[in-house]
């Protein structure tokens, strides 16, 4: 079975439970269908397991499939600078179909994020290092698509719809 080479540390993006029994990773990208369903199951995961889960999510933009992915794990990385990684993240899931830098600018705004500062970083490739070290620990771990999914360190083979995930979830629960 697959294993997670990179392990989990205070440079990941985490939402739950801090010191959470199970710790669900997810290898995503931004711009892929797949990944955006898979959020919705994610987010009522956080809701069903409370402080049992600790979500972990990576970036691996698939930048030749989804021209706009790339962009969009960067300017979440800037958001996540200033604290707002996660609200960055749920509002480029929830309006996937509209990528753009336009788009990622303007939910900057929304944010409270200087457009400004952000043109800047995308322009530096300020945040890209980041992208890519998430990328390389996904490769590293066997991953070669989105979405893909570790719990507790070992890849999630089966389905990732609510149920095959909640399972996974309460299997390593159930572990000693």
């Amino acid at each position: 079975m697959a294993e997670l080479r990179v392990p989990v540390s205070p440079a990941d993006h985490m939402r739950g439970g801090a010191d959470g029994r199970v710790v669900l990773v997810e290898y995503g990208d931004y711009e892929c269908p797949y990944c955006r369903l898979a959020h919705i199951q994610v987010l009522r995961l956080g809701k069903h397991f409370g402080d049992d889960l600790t979500y972990v999510f990576r970036h691996f933009p698939l930048t030749e499939i989804h021209p706009h992915a790339g962009l969009a794990a960067e300017t979440a990385e800037f958001a996540g600078a200033q604290n707002r990684f996660w609200d960055m993240h749920d509002a480029i899931y929830a309006y996937q179909d509209q990528l753009s830098l336009l788009f990622l600018s303007g939910a900057a705004r929304a944010l409270g994020l200087s457009e400004r500062n952000l043109e800047i970083a995308l322009e530096a490739n300020t945040y890209a290092p980041k992208v890519a070290q998430d990328f390389r620990g996904g490769v590293r771990s066997g991953v070669n698509g989105t979405p893909t999914f570790f719990i507790n360190g070992r890849r999630h083979n089966a389905p990732f719809d609510y149920e095959h995930l909640a399972d996974g979830v309460r299997s390593a629960l159930s572990m000693p």
